[in-house]
């Protein structure tokens, strides 16, 4: 599986094509789920849209979040779709690394690392705001 042969740009693109489409189904599926729970759970109640009320602390950590999972609380479920639905470009960006770097072509793998550090910097920088 990590030869040069295996890893062509043919293979490469359709491993980066299905990843993807699996990554942005994953998360539909999971935000699907999540949004049915969370409508079972608050049906009688009644929104209320004066004042903006974001997401609770424990939904803006990754840790948080997955206690809430194993909880089936809904606004919980409905994050980690979104978290899977913001790392599946980075997956993809890491696969297409490695497939530069099989493929032994330096200077995508630099761009490419260069191009995954961005977005990985900016990511960590935005934790903070």
């Amino acid at each position: 599986m990590l030869t040069k042969k295996y890893w062509q740009d043919k293979d490469v693109a359709l491993l980066v094509g299905k990843t993807l489409r699996t990554g942005v189904l994953c998360a539909m599926g999971i935000t699907i789920v999540g949004a049915l729970i969370y409508l079972f759970h608050n049906a009688g109640g009644k929104p209320e849209y004066h004042v903006f009320k974001g997401a609770d602390l424990s939904l803006r950590h990754l840790p948080g979040i997955l206690t809430g999972v194993t909880h089936f609380d809904g606004m919980a479920i409905i994050q980690l779709g979104v978290v899977i639905l913001i790392a599946t470009p980075v997956v993809r960006v890491m696969l297409s690394a490695i497939g530069f770097l099989i493929e032994k072509d330096y200077m995508y793998v630099f761009i490419t690392l260069l191009v995954l550090s961005i977005i990985i910097g900016n990511m960590l920088a935005g934790l903070g705001g």
